[in-house]
């Protein structure tokens, strides 16, 4: 699972990458793309390694992306050189400035919203334009083209040309004939008003609120925390009233805007989790871990965490009944224990 972080120059989108990864960046963002990859927390697989004793415990992942900044005016006008590698992400994390700094101008979170929103719009019609010229020219050599593509871009260029980015009308932004196009208004987005250390309220814009999933996060505060021992931390936790860090509260919500569930492996040599699309059937989050395991499937043992921790032992659970077998269809729910069995 990757995000991509985006946002208007000043709007703290390094600032949030740092809380988010305890990466220092220093002058490193500037000039190069920076990537940060860390573990997502999962009591569960705490618990499931403390009674299985592994050899290896491994929690899901979950990287971030922070483009360099381009300093050149002219670099800002190539917008395929601008958004390369956020195209590449899931979804995107739009980090909006709500907070106030001297010698800046107050913050404006709804227009700063808009105009990076538009911009991301801009990319996705100038993309489309491009395409649609290239299906003329194959047309007018006589090469066959693609009618369902073409009725599917034409609905795209209608909506963004209304100022409607793709997330808004999912089932023709991500049609699979478009997929190569990785168009970014139809990218999930998670919206981040980076306030001030004291100020944990929304601003005062209900239009985007309704719209859009969103969170607060104090960035120089929660940065600092990042930099911080668990003891020093503590007490900035008692003085800003705060329950869990934003890193985590970011991760969970990152998991409801993709529809995301964990499933997990178990066993002396490894503990693991691993991550899926809610609703993904047996067959497919075999494949997760390993082809081959699709490709001999032959049943699913599945019991599902909250069962186990009622039974204590696996065993006590195939006592009670509740380890079960399923078949390829079966729709795999968060937490399910899966031991696959297969052939190959």
């Amino acid at each position: 699972m990757k995000f991509g972080i985006t946002g208007l120059s000043g709007s703290g989108k390094s600032t949030i990458f740092e809380a988010l990864t305890q990466n220092n960046l220093g002058e490193k963002h500037k000039t190069e793309n920076c990537m940060g990859t860390i573990d997502v927390p999962d009591r569960r697989v705490d618990v499931l390694s403390d009674m299985y004793k592994p050899k290896k415990t491994i929690y899901a992942k979950i990287e971030y992306f922070l483009p360099a900044l381009h300093k050149q005016k002219s670099e800002i006008k190539k917008d395929q050189n601008i958004w390369t590698g956020v195209r590449d992400c899931d979804a995107l994390i739009h980090v909006v400035r709500n907070f106030s700094e001297q010698g800046q101008e107050p913050p404006a979170p709804y227009k700063d919203f808009l105009q990076l929103d538009q911009d991301i719009i801009l990319a996705d019609y100038f993309s489309i334009e491009k395409r649609m010229e290239r299906i003329e020219t194959e047309k007018k050599r006589g090469r066959k083209v693609d009618k369902e593509e073409i009725e599917l871009l034409i609905s795209c260029y209608k909506n963004l040309e209304n100022g409607i980015p793709l997330r808004r009308i999912p089932e023709i932004g991500s049609a699979q004939v478009l997929k190569g196009f990785a168009f970014l208004s139809a990218k999930p987005k998670l919206v981040l008003f980076n306030n001030n250390d004291e100020d944990t309220s929304f601003p005062d814009c209900e239009d985007l609120l309704t719209k859009e999933e969103s969170m607060v996060i104090r960035g120089k505060l929660e940065q600092e925390i990042s930099r911080m021992s668990t003891e020093e931390a503590a007490d900035f936790f008692n003085e800003y009233d705060i329950k869990e860090v934003a890193r985590n509260r970011v991760i969970k919500k990152s998991y409801e805007l993709l529809g995301l569930v964990s499933f997990f492996t178990v066993g002396e040599d490894e503990v693991r989790a691993w991550t899926i699309k809610n609703g993904t059937a047996a067959l497919d989050a075999a494949e997760v871990i390993h082809s081959d395991i699709k490709k001999g499937f032959i049943r699913a043992e599945v019991l599902s965490y909250n069962n186990l921790m009622d039974a204590r032992t696996y065993n006590e659970a195939r006592k009670k009944g509740t380890v079960r077998l399923e078949g390829k269809t079966y729709s795999v729910e968060d937490g399910d224990i899966i031991n696959f069995r297969f052939n190959v």
